[in-house]
């Protein structure tokens, strides 16, 4: 996500390399370069004017301090300015309200409302320990209804019926009755999208807050979406009165410019930012953390938090004792390190919130150990004995013709597994011998949550 606007502020950040004062010759260029990287990255027009003017007012004749270059004065500025830009931390849904408390998400076709249904359900039921209902009012796309509940069934969450024949509204109410009745505390509204803004939607989406009085209304907007994400937020805006925005889409969008639109076009908070397809991944939107990825320093509290809600504690332990013990690291323990790798979203994934100067360190990796390559590679583990796991060292060549056969990979692909694991190993051992390896194991260990 921010690709190329992080790549456009660099730029410009870097023309201030070796100046002693930020004075009004010197920050024009580096303004102007600003300003084409926000509207390159689709931010809307007059958000880039407001926040280039806010920029310039603050960096004009700001003294350089002996611990600061004038590229890290003016990235402390920008940065202060993103984050003011971007508005407040999100705390999450507002549910202080009457039983059922009624959530209604609304926004084109195409933005991923579905998706995210599922995806907040699945948060409220283990972040805020809520019991929720989910109900598709898109009589249009059946394939949605039956999208939302399968969804539902997956996150535990508990789903009203409609069918395409009925009308919204009479779907909508339904469901609030049925929530009532079994003691629902949220009730999640997917409403219909259409492929742009139309009288129709919008008499159709106000009929059904008229029926229903949510208590959130929240526009779900697909991060790539552009100049098209900003006008249909001030067109759901003027209907609805929104509360909050919902971004989808992060992990794809190489620009990032509604992260920096949406939120001063409405007027209201960003609340949650899809990174993923999975169903955990949604989370909070953290300003800070986000202005700190668009200038390249890296998210890496974010990188923490998701480590320790996914690596798995009880076998960070096990292999710390493995090693301290002097046993030798396996192909099963591989296999492990893989699964948590894949959990996580890949190496890509975790890259996308380490700094920029590490980022490109560590490209490499990324490129290796994609997705596809992480689920093969425990398919290869997968077609091995127990006994071979353990003593790859016996594994001789029609062994390995058979592993290959079996995962559906050439066989070169089980050598350079064998090999790039034999060279792990080796450096395992070596970490080992002097204690290294067993007090990061078990340093490791003692962060995770309990």
């Amino acid at each position: 996500m921010f690709d190329r606007l992080t790549s456009g502020l660099s730029s410009a950040i870097n023309a201030l390399s070796g100046r002693g004062r930020l004075s009004e010759d010197n920050i024009a260029d580096t303004v102007r370069q600003v300003r084409l990287a926000l509207l390159d990255a689709d931010v809307a027009l007059e958000v880039v004017k407001t926040f280039t003017e806010a920029v310039k007012a603050r960096a004009v004749g700001v003294e350089v301090t002996r611990s600061l270059t004038p590229g890290q004065a003016f990235i402390k500025i920008v940065h202060e300015e993103l984050v003011r830009l971007m508005g407040e931390p999100s705390t999450g849904l507002n549910l202080r309200a009457q039983r059922p408390v009624v959530v209604m998400l609304a926004g084109l076709q195409g933005a991923g409302k579905t998706t995210t249904a599922g995806k907040l359900a699945r948060w409220l039921i283990e972040k805020e320990r809520k019991k929720v209902l989910l109900v598709s009012t898109d009589v249009y796309r059946p394939a949605a209804i039956l999208q939302l509940q399968t969804l539902a069934g997956q996150v535990g969450a508990g789903f009203a019926t409609g069918a395409a024949g009925e009308a919204p509204v009479e779907i909508a109410r339904r469901a609030l009755n049925q929530a009532t009745l079994q003691a629902y505390d949220v009730l999640l509204l997917d409403t219909a999208g259409r492929l742009h803004v139309d009288a129709e939607m919008m008499d159709e989406v106000r009929a059904l807050e008229a029926a229903l009085k949510p208590h959130e209304r929240l526009f779900v907007v697909d991060s790539m979406a552009g100049q098209d994400a900003v006008n249909a937020a001030k067109a759901f805006n003027e209907a609805l009165a929104l509360t909050g925005t919902i971004l989808t889409k992060a992990d794809g969008d190489a620009r990032g410019g509604a992260a920096l639109s949406v939120r001063q076009i409405t007027g209201r908070p960003i609340l949650f930012i899809g990174t993923g397809e999975k169903s955990d991944a949604l989370e909070l939107f953290q300003p800070e953390r986000i202005a700190s990825r668009i200038l390249g320093m890296g998210d890496v509290l974010s990188l923490v938090e998701q480590v320790q809600q996914q690596v798995d504690q009880e076998k960070a332990e096990k292999l710390a004792r493995k090693i301290g013990q002097g046993k030798s690291f396996d192909l099963s323990d591989l296999r492990d390190q893989l699964s948590q790798l894949e959990k996580m979203g890949g190496m890509a994934a975790l890259l996308d919130k380490l700094p920029a100067q590490m980022q490109a360190n560590a490209a490499a990796a990324a490129g290796a150990v994609n997705p596809k390559m992480l689920r093969r590679q425990m398919g290869i583990i997968d077609s091995m004995t127990p006994r071979e796991r353990r003593r790859p060292e016996g594994i001789d060549g029609s062994r390995k013709r058979r592993i290959a056969a079996g995962a559906g990979v050439p066989l070169p692909e089980v050598n350079r597994l064998l090999k790039q694991f034999d060279q792990m190993q080796k450096t395992m051992k070596k970490l080992a011998k002097g204690g290294m390896m067993k007090n990061m194991l078990r340093g490791m260990a003692g962060r995770l949550p309990h």
